[in-house]
């Protein structure tokens, strides 16, 4: 009987929801990444590896050495193989924050994710609540966000503000980060889930690219709204 395969790639992802596949790097070893890097080069796809440290990036790089363009985005953890998309300013634009620089490695995978696709992203970083006055600063830039990304630990309230300041669609990201009973992002995930700025969305713990991916389905939404959307020319 011969042996069953170890992965099976969704090369029919982009085609069916718009998005990469993505592999999740963190309980790979460095081989198996480098096969699935291969399988997806092969069938003309860009490939993102998440949660790759730089140890097992480097492993992979020599693996494969020569044989295809791969690069690791030490910020967001990840390696992609092949170019990235040039981004389209019709797609919509997403502004990624952070309540600390203690956050960024999340939110540097959040903005990667939507450069694989294509999409306008610029990180807003060091805007927590503990100084308020930060993130009012920045209130007119976000304005001319689409989506807006919010990636906070300890109790998790920048999302909680954010959403009841600005009418954008909010995507909460709990991250990792805080003393004690932070638990590992458990009391910002629960903060969030329990806020009551109404229309907040919540990822799960350090979800930066499922973040990604959320934004991602809300501009396609907006982009086919706009293509549909009927004249304002009063009808007599």
């Amino acid at each position: 009987m011969s042996e069953a395969p170890a992965h099976r790639l969704d090369l029919g992802r982009r085609q069916r929801l718009g998005m990469i596949e993505a592999i999740w790097g963190e309980h790979k070893s460095a081989s198996q990444i480098a096969r699935i890097l291969e399988e997806t080069q092969a069938a003309g796809e860009l490939a993102l590896a998440t949660r790759v440290s730089e140890d097992k990036a480097e492993a992979v790089q020599q693996d494969l050495a020569g044989s295809m363009d791969i690069h690791w985005h030490a910020q967001a953890r990840c390696l992609t193989a092949g170019p990235l998309p040039a981004i389209d300013p019709t797609r919509g634009r997403v502004a990624v924050l952070s309540g600390g620089t203690s956050d960024l490695p999340v939110a540097a995978e959040a903005r990667l994710a939507l450069a694989c696709h294509g999409i306008a992203a610029e990180l807003v970083l060091d805007v927590g609540v503990a100084g308020l006055h930060r993130l009012l600063q920045q209130l007119p830039n976000l304005e001319q966000a689409d989506v807006l990304i919010a990636c906070a630990g300890m109790e998790g309230a920048l999302p909680t503000v954010l959403a009841g300041l600005m009418p954008q669609p909010v995507i909460g990201v709990p991250v990792s980060v805080g003393y004690g009973v932070s638990a590992g992002g458990a009391a910002a995930l629960q903060g969030m889930l329990a806020s009551c700025a109404p229309g907040l969305s919540v990822v799960n713990i350090d979800n930066g690219y499922g973040a990604a991916m959320a934004a991602i389905r809300m501009l396609a939404l907006r982009g086919a709204a706009d293509r549909g959307r009927p004249s304002a020319t009063p009808r007599c």
